[in-house]
Order: C-alpha cells, then structure tokens, then sequence
C-alpha cells in the first residue's frame, strides 16, 4: 500500500499555503511532518484529510485517485485523522462513540465485539459502557483510533497528539503507533517537537513557507533539521536590550490552564517599557500566559505581583483598571465586534457603562481617532469592512493613551508591510513612554527586531530567557524546538 500526493496546491487569495507539493508514505511507514508555524502543515493535512479541497494535484491511494470532497468521504476511501482534540461526544458512552460515523446498521453486538477485538489487539483498555467524559485525554485518543480502524482507515493522520497528554500517556500513544505501523498502517506524524520526529518516525518531510525544504531518512542530525524548518545564517539586526525603568511586574512560580493550553511554573520580570518577545511554535504556551496575566485565565498557583502588590485574584475589568491591555490573535472574533461602528466602539470604549452615552461626543472622538491612527474608514464603518491592517488600528486606537502594561498575540500577523510598519513604530512609541510591552509571534524577524527579551515557551514552561542579541538562529530554532537550553 503507498500513498501518493503530487504537486498538491493550495491558495487562500493571494497566500500559496501549499506550493507543488509532493510526498508519499509507504505501507508500514511512520513519516513525519515538521514545519514552523505558517509553513502550510495543517493545509495540506486538511487537504489530505477531506476538511477543504485542493486547487492543483493529485491524491492517489494503492493506485486509486482520490477527489475529497469532506472528511466522510476520505474515512470511506481509508484516510482518517486524530486531532489534537480527538473527536469524542462526551456525554455519550464509549460504544456510543464507538458506533458515530458507521456507515453501515450496525447494533451493538456488532460494535462491543468489534471494539474489545481492536482493544485486545492493541492494549487499550476501554469500558465500552463507562461515559467518555471518563476517559483521559490518551483513552480519547484510544477510542478514536479504535473508531477509525473499524471505519476501514488505512491511512492514519495523527495532529499534533502529544500536546495535552502525560508522558506516560505518549509511551502508550508511541508503542500503538508502532503497532499500527508493524499491521501494515501508512502513518503521518504531524509535531512540533523535534525529538518525537526523531523518536518515532521512520523519514520526515520539512515544509517551509508552504514549500518542501527538506524529505530526509531518519535519524538525522538535529541541526539540519533546524536550517530546514527555520532558515540558516545570523538573526536579523536586533535592537539593543535596554530597561528603561524599574520593575513592574514579577510572576513568580505562576501556573494556569485552560482547554487546550498551559503554563507551568513560569517565572518572569517586567520592567518598565521593556518589550519582551515570547518565541514557541503554536501551543507552546504563549497565549495561556498572555490571557492568564490578563486577567482571563485564573492563575492556579503561584504569584503574580504589580510593584510588590499581589494582583494574582485580580480579573481583567480589575487589571484593565490599572492600566493593563491585552490585544489578541483574531481581530474579528474576539477583539472587535462585527456589525458595530467605529462610533459604537469608541462609545463602549471610553463611556462609564452607568450613565447613558452621548452620541455626540462619541462620534467627535471616534473622528478624532480615525485621523490620529489612520483608520481607512468612517465614523459609521463596522470592522469586517476594514482591512487586516485597519482593524489593527482600530484595536490600537481603542486602547488608552498610555497603558502600562499591553499584552499582545502576533501583533502584525496578516499585515502587509506598511501596516506591519506602523504598528510598531506606534508600539515602540509606547514603550519609551513608559508602556511594557509582552507579545507573542511566530516570526523570528519580528521577534529579534523589536524585542529587548525573547523568552522561549516549550509544551507549557519557560525553558530560556535572554537579551535579545545573546543568540543564534541555529539556537533559537533549536530551543523553540525544546532540543535543549543555550
């Protein structure tokens, strides 16, 4: 059995996420997928597993090709996928669960026989009658590879799977893997982890802006793989660190979680108008720490001081008060609200909510704003008629003059070059008015550009912290990578 992509090609407008590309995976194979954020893994994953069609190319399994149209139809032709969030119903039980996407009238004789045959087979120890609100995130991952193998999958997508597991948990993933592998199973092992590649995977693919970089046996030298997933050469110019005045913020010891995301035992001084730089590839823990010392996420241990005073019970309407902004990812969704106008937006940003807002005042300042930040809009523009680029603004033009602390995820993500520009002629503006600035990114240009810190998240922790000008890319690819510490 082989599975063949050739010249698979993807475009979202004027973006190529996936650009000719071509691999296969024979029967038995464990093959990996590594790539840096944006490098077009979960397009082609996507592709491969039905959830949105190619533009140009062909899929070809055991010589059938293949034109798949949604995830139902690339289960029926083999190909299933395990999410990092596997695809549980959690109030059903585990043979209800079990049963969700048969194609067939199957009962449940059929399905208790089927799942304790697959579970034998494999070591999994699964009660087909318990609810899969039970069952830990590995057992999840347990029953949808079960489902997927009685649906006929021969193909197996695996995303990301380690995110949310224990260790122990990984031993078992791994060792079924391998077994799956050893029956015959064509594998593709999609992580940012550099080490599991290595581990497990029998040759990796590396993508780079949306392009192979690299399709080698493994093991390899990790270095090499670093070049390929990050580039080679020195880092761009970098700012000089600087601290431009004294301590402000102390996270000492601090962890908290959510679904999914986590930070563990972070240890992390502010200063003030210091810009930190948060490098991890997505998921490494950067957004859980940006909401957590924001105020959205509670801080589950630890303590969280703003100049000696405890402010880890504080949430965010609490921190906003003191100057706290925090800016996110997705401009759309949860920074702005479609429909309302610019006007509307101002209101809701400057008005005491107790007393009843004058529209005209709110008007003249939302004009006042669409000069100072030049917004391409009106006073009456709602945010999905602006550009990335305008929504960004917007964002910026709805903060405070001078906040003291801004928290922000991949401020210029989706920007073009102008606008990406701007905005941080505008933030480095506010720090050396005194602002502290924390962001997260993905661009390591953009990281060691702005940054007077980068300190680097890996599954959850602080693994390193250091003056922007202290390391290579060899290095810094290495540690976003978790290899190891400088």
């Amino acid at each position: 059995m082989s599975l063949e992509l050739r010249a698979i090609t993807k475009r979202f407008g004027s973006v190529v996420a996936n650009d000719t590309i071509s691999l296969s995976v024979g029967s038995g194979e464990i093959h990996g997928l590594l790539g840096e954020n944006g490098a077009g893994k979960s397009t082609l994953v996507k592709i491969l597993s039905g959830f949105i069609t190619r533009d140009q190319g062909e899929i070809e399994l055991d010589g059938t090709k293949l034109h798949l149209l949604s995830p139902n139809e690339a289960v029926a032709n083999g190909i299933g996928i395990l999410h990092q969030e596997p695809l549980v119903f959690l109030p059903f039980s585990v043979v209800d669960n079990f049963l969700i996407g048969s194609p067939k009238e199957y009962g449940y004789a059929e399905a208790y026989e089927a799942l304790s045959t697959i579970s034998e087979q494999f070591g999994f120890d699964l009660n087909p009658d318990v609810s899969a609100s039970n069952l830990s995130i590995g057992e999840r991952q347990q029953l949808e590879i079960a489902r997927l193998l009685w649906l006929g999958a021969r193909v197996l997508i695996l995303d990301e799977p380690t995110t949310a597991i224990s260790s122990t948990q990984r031993e078992k993933l791994f060792a079924t893997i391998r077994d799956l592998a050893d029956d015959g199973m064509s594998v593709i092992f999609v992580s940012h982890k550099l080490e599991e590649v290595q581990e497990l995977c029998d040759r990796v693919t590396i993508l780079r802006e949306g392009k192979i970089s690299a399709s080698v046996d493994l093991p390899s030298p990790v270095e090499y793989l670093v070049s390929k997933m990050f580039g080679t050469g020195v880092l761009p110019k970098t700012r000089i660190a600087r601290v431009n005045g004294s301590s402000l913020l102390e996270l000492a010891n601090a962890s908290a979680f959510e679904q999914p995301g986590q930070i563990i035992d972070v240890n992390l001084s502010v200063s003030r108008g210091q810009i930190i730089g948060l490098a991890g590839l997505e998921g490494a823990g950067q957004r859980t720490l940006l909401r957590a010392m924001a105020g959205f996420v509670p801080f589950a241990e630890g303590s969280f001081r703003l100049q000696s005073a405890e402010i880890s019970e504080l949430d965010y309407l609490d921190r906003l008060g003191l100057g706290f902004y925090y800016l996110p990812a997705d401009r759309q969704r949860e920074g702005l609200v479609n429909g309302l106008s610019i006007t509307e937006h101002v209101a809701l940003s400057v008005t005491d909510q107790s007393k009843v807002i004058n529209w005209n005042i709110a008007r003249s300042e939302a004009a006042k704003r669409i000069e100072k930040f030049s917004i391409k809009g009106t006073v009456e523009s709602t945010p999905e008629s602006l550009s990335g680029g305008n929504q960004q603004r917007l964002l910026l033009a709805l903060m405070p003059e001078t906040p003291l602390l801004l928290l922000m995820e991949h401020p210029t993500r989706g920007l073009d070059i102008e606008s990406a520009a701007w905005v941080w002629s505008y933030l480095l503006t506010l720090s050396e008015s005194g602002t502290s600035i924390i962001f997260s990114s993905s661009d390591l240009e953009e990281l060691t550009t702005y940054s007077d810190q980068i300190a680097v998240c890996f599954s959850g922790r602080i693994i390193d912290q250091f003056d922007v000008s202290e390391a290579t890319v060899e290095e810094l690819g290495l540690l976003i990578g978790g290899v190891h510490q400088r």
